[in-house]
């Protein structure tokens, strides 16, 4: 379980690190003006939290075998991922998959919360 717990963590977040460039190369963009910098990346991140919610929703639906946490385990412990039955390793991942996008949400949404509270206060003090 906790080889499977590692290795969706490992998954989530090389996404949200593409996810994360993305958001810093934008506001970069917009450093000219740090509270719509700021903002801009505090609805992006609040988007980001949006969309890991969504994938934990769908999680519990979504055929595990042909995810990258699949292959992952296939890769790291194949008599682990072949000597589960399907419905129990189907059951096992997804029910690890949802937790750990939650859990990697509330930490993007923390920090859309800070990128929003830091725009207030600059927009209080620069304007």
């Amino acid at each position: 379980m906790e080889m499977m717990r590692r290795l969706a963590d490992h998954s989530i977040r090389r996404a949200l690190s593409f996810a994360g460039l993305g958001v810093a190369t934008l506001m970069l963009a917009l450093s000219y003006d740090p509270v719509l910098s700021s903002r801009t990346g505090g609805n992006l991140l609040g988007l980001v939290c949006l969309s890991l919610l969504l994938a934990a929703w769908r999680a519990p639906r979504r055929n595990m075998r042909r995810s990258e946490l699949w292959s992952l385990m296939l890769e790291h412990a194949a008599a682990l991922a072949q000597s589960l039955p399907a419905p129990e390793a189907q059951k096992m991942m997804s029910a690890t998959l949802r937790a750990r996008l939650v859990w990697h949400a509330d930490a993007v949404g923390i920090a859309a919360l800070a990128l929003w509270a830091v725009s207030l206060g600059l927009g209080l003090v620069l304007d």
